[in-house]
């Protein structure tokens, strides 16, 4: 997550624990401070857990991760740097409907990933990623 997302939802979790607390008087006045920030760290912390990652697989292949999916780098194409107005279209107009997808709005740049496996109906991955240059230099 960016850094300015951090105080934004803090605040919001703030002040909807300060309506709780006038909304509720009868209510510990700490009680929906003490639920509800820590719950927009945990928000926070969750929607900024993802990785990219090359690294070995279970089966000692080296393999791209992003998330929870993993694609051998035996199995990678063509590896393209998408930026700006490129990566709208990459995103939107000429989007593949089977194409896998791992987007953060609030990471710039990103990688259009060919799959070369005959078996696997994606035809390619688009994954933002802060570096994309040592991604792709890692899947060489």
């Amino acid at each position: 997550m960016p850094w300015w997302s951090w105080p934004l939802v803090l605040l919001m979790a703030a002040l909807l624990a300060a309506e709780v607390h006038m909304g509720y008087p009868g209510l510990r006045s700490w009680l929906p401070y003490v639920l509800l920030l820590p719950l927009a760290v945990a928000l926070l912390i969750w929607a900024g857990r993802v990785r990219v990652e090359v690294g070995p697989g279970a089966d000692g292949e080296r393999e791209l991760r992003a998330g929870a999916a993993h694609l051998p780098v035996s199995a990678v194409g063509r590896v393209d740097v998408v930026r700006g107005e490129a990566k709208r279209e990459a995103l939107g107009p000429q989007l593949d409907p089977e194409a896998f997808v791992l987007h953060r709005p609030w990471v710039g740049p990103a990688v259009r990933i060919e799959v070369l496996d005959p078996d696997d109906p994606t035809p390619y991955w688009v994954v933002s990623t802060r570096r994309p240059e040592d991604l792709i230099a890692a899947l060489r």
